[in-house]
């Protein structure tokens, strides 16, 4: 009988690039290679149980704002040894919140991934891909962003994880009119540059809904600049 384990796929926006959440093995196989945070199902856990047990309890991340059921990978040979089937899952942490790390674990840039072990890029891959369907067609970005945000920060967290620029007027334009964007009333603090103070939005439900099951994000063509980028 094969073995069960759950992996999550967590991202975050962290510097200006969407980062993944790898820890480096110990033991054989793939000794010293980065490997997603999980770990076998428990006898008396369903996987999704597990996966937030096993975050909590190995890597101190319980501020996950979203998690989904990503996949399920059963290749004979994904694992030497043992068969082993993994459910792997998506989990996003908002950019405001800064786990505490064990030392064997970092954040690693998606679009750089070191060495892994077993298939764990192909699930950061696809857990990426997710991602950015859902950005098009649910208001999943409230699980990358902080309660409180200016359109100019919201624009960087989209163009992270969509790996092109995004236009925040079109961005703005697009989310508020399907209802997702309402304004604190209140301003950021002024850089140091000065200027006007940018005002505050917040997500108006921070629970996942489907907003426009047809719409698709489109990075820009080569004959129109990156900054024009639309979202039908």
């Amino acid at each position: 009988m094969a073995v069960h384990e759950v992996l999550a796929a967590v991202l975050q926006v962290r510097s200006g690039s969407l980062q993944v959440l790898l820890w480096q093995r110990a033991l054989d196989p793939d000794k010293g290679r980065w490997s997603l945070p999980g770990g076998r199902l428990g006898a008396r856990e369903d996987v999704e149980t597990s996966i937030r047990r096993q975050l909590a309890e190995k890597v101190d991340v319980r501020q996950l704002t979203h998690v989904e059921q990503l996949a399920v990978f059963s290749a004979p040979d994904r694992v030497p040894g043992e068969r082993v089937v993994a459910t792997a899952f998506l989990g996003l942490v908002p950019c405001d919140v800064d786990p505490v790390l064990p030392e064997d674990t970092a954040w690693h840039p998606v679009a750089a991934l070191p060495e892994s072990a077993f298939d764990h890029d192909a699930i950061v891959q696809k857990a990426r891909d997710r991602l950015r369907a859902k950005l098009s067609y649910t208001n999943l970005g409230f699980a990358l962003a902080g309660r409180e945000f200016t359109v100019s920060t919201l624009r960087e967290l989209y163009s992270a994880a969509l790996g092109y620029r995004v236009s925040a007027t079109n961005l703005q334009r697009v989310l508020s009119r399907r209802g997702l964007l309402e304004p604190t009333g209140s301003t950021a603090p002024p850089g140091p540059s000065g200027g006007r103070p940018a005002a505050l939005f917040r997500f108006v439900t921070r629970g996942l809904q489907v907003t426009d099951p047809f719409a698709v994000f489109r990075p820009p063509s080569a004959d129109r600049p990156a900054r024009s980028a639309r979202w039908p």
